[in-house]
């Protein structure tokens, strides 16, 4: 697993963590702002008016209506990224990562009106009378690039794996054993087989659901999350100052928490927003294709409000849980995982502002003379014992309080280390350090009005949020299968979804979350770079519709 792991952070390093792809997705969506002139803005009470069906024609071609067509889009996008994305991106990236998040939902509303557009004007009709649409559809018909449809279709099916299974209910099963002592091959298997019964009704069961699950989820998540933020009101201001100064020079240290530059505040923050909105990666065009509407801007229109609802509500809401509550700063006891943990050579403190730098560097892969260690632990009675030549990191953080077992028993032996790794792969260790994903939202709901049964809301909320989101990116997985290999692919595709989903369940979390980053960018790019190529098209659409709408009025 240590392979694949460093294989999955090696092509990283040239998609998602590279310097170019927030720069791209950014200006891809400032570019369409820009060129729009602010549909995210003029268009916003429209689009609720559009939602409500307002201008709904009952004869449109269509298997559901606008208000399902959004529900089933945000219950693929509200999902773990709204719990344990915002988590993970404040851990790697501090207040600052919340700033940029919400850049990447700003200027992806515009990216997502376009996409949606666009895939809406292009959908067909498929052999079973059903309606099927998304970027494929218009990069065939609409660019007459058959190549880029197909490798975004590979593109789509591998990220129903990566976005919107695998991370889903592996954040699920760590929520429910953290709260309710329950083991991740019970909830896998129950789960499977609740989605398998879910996808096998299609699209419209799919909406049906999605229309019930979404407004429950949300209000449940809001209730917990206010129940946080009244007891630290008075960190609220302090919390908005440190995400907007340190916005551009990055998070500054403290407490357990080393820092944060601002590339990595700020790579992590468009590659967290995306996860969590999914603008620009060419998912939500896919459920939106199937919306009741004779006007594709309709459609556009209503997909403007996913990222408000997603990130720039949901998301900032679970950051402020966080940041006021303050545990994003502390250590606490946790058990470690392979995937997050590092030995390196010497011995490093957290308080001391030198060895914190150090650390920052290395942590960010700017070198230095932080270095990994290769050598013995001697432990006693599960404590190590030559404390001085080694450190041990975790999640980001300086380990403390470390208990070393094999088979639940404490060692008493010599164990050794090559390049940072324990060899022995069968050794669980345990100790305080930092928390991310789901343990860091579970901890900050318990320090509010609710106390210990806060952590009750998260897991509920992560549930129906993440559960939901597995429904639907089976859906869009489907119709990339079925463009690609026919109806006859789509049996298969779901033995295999629904299985991969059972077996995410106990998976290294570290490792499904560095999937999701790869998965996530190769279905992106194809997609932004189809939607500059129909730039023009996009804003006659844009202005024609337009300017019928005023006509009615």
């Amino acid at each position: 697993m240590d392979a694949v792991n460093n294989f999955l952070l090696f092509l990283d390093g040239f998609l998602g963590s590279s310097p170019w792809f927030p720069y791209f997705l950014l200006s891809v969506g400032i570019f369409f702002t820009v060129y729009l002139k602010f549909p995210q803005v003029r268009y916003f009470k429209h689009a609720i008016n559009v939602a409500r069906g307002k201008y709904d024609t009952p004869q449109a071609l269509g298997d559901t209506s606008h208000i399902q067509a959004l529900s089933t889009a945000l219950s693929g996008t509200i999902g773990t990224g709204n719990i344990s994305g915002v988590a993970l991106a404040l851990h790697l990236g501090g207040p600052a990562a919340l700033f940029w998040m919400w850049m990447t939902a700003f200027f992806g509303m515009t990216t997502k009106f376009v996409e949606v557009t666009m895939s809406h004007k292009y959908r067909e009709i498929t052999d079973d009378g059903s309606v099927a649409g998304g970027p494929m559809y218009y990069m065939e018909k609409g660019l007459n690039a058959k190549w880029l449809a197909i490798i975004f279709a590979i593109a789509t099916v591998l990220s129903a794996f990566g976005t919107g299974n695998l991370p889903q209910i592996n954040s699920i099963a760590a929520g429910m054993e953290a709260t309710f002592s329950i083991e991740p091959v019970v909830t896998g298997g129950v789960l499977s087989v609740l989605l398998a019964l879910v996808i096998i009704g299609g699209i419209k069961r799919i909406a049906r659901v999605a229309t019930a699950i979404v407004p429950t989820m949300a209000v449940i998540y809001l209730v917990g999350a206010i129940a946080v933020i009244i007891p630290n009101m008075e960190n609220i201001i302090p919390s908005f100052i440190a995400i907007f100064s340190n916005a551009f020079n990055g998070s500054a240290a403290a407490g357990g928490f080393l820092g944060a530059s601002f590339a990595y505040a700020m790579n992590y923050g468009v590659n967290r927003g995306l996860f969590s909105n999914e603008a620009g990666q060419g998912s939500a065009p896919i459920a939106h294709a199937a919306a009741r509407s004779e006007e594709p801007a309709d459609e556009g229109m209503v997909s403007i409000l996913e990222p408000f609802i997603d990130t720039i509500v949901i998301c900032t809401l679970t950051g402020l849980v966080i940041l006021s509550s303050g545990v994003w700063k502390e250590k606490y006891e946790n058990d470690f995982q392979r995937a997050d943990m590092t030995f390196i050579a010497g011995q490093y403190s957290d308080t001391n502002e030198a060895d914190a730098n150090q650390l920052l560097r290395y942590l960010s892969g700017e070198g230095g003379s932080v270095v990994p260690y290769s050598g013995d632990i001697v432990l006693s009675n599960g404590r190590a014992q030559n404390t001085d030549v080694f450190t041990l990191i975790n999640s980001r953080s300086v380990a403390e309080d470390i208990v070393y077992r094999r088979d639940g028993n404490e060692i008493t032996s010599t164990v050794s280390v090559t390049q940072g790794r324990l060899d022995d792969v069968d050794i669980a260790v345990t100790g305080k350090s930092l928390l991310h994903s789901v343990p860091l939202t579970t901890k900050a709901f318990t320090h509010g009005l609710f106390g210990d049964y806060g952590q009750y809301i998260v897991s509920i909320g992560l549930l129906l949020f993440a559960f939901s989101t597995a429904i639907a990116w089976s859906y869009y997985g489907n119709r990339a299968v079925i463009y690609l290999f026919g109806p006859a692919a789509v049996l298969p595709y779901r033995i295999v979804y629904v299985t991969s989903f059972f077996y995410a369940a106990f998976a290294d979390t570290t490792i499904i979350w560095n999937i999701s980053l790869i998965t996530i960018v190769l279905m992106t790019v194809p997609n932004l770079v189809g939607i500059l190529l129909l730039s023009r098209e996009m804003k006659q659409t844009a202005n024609d519709y337009w300017e019928r709408i005023q006509h009615r009025s």
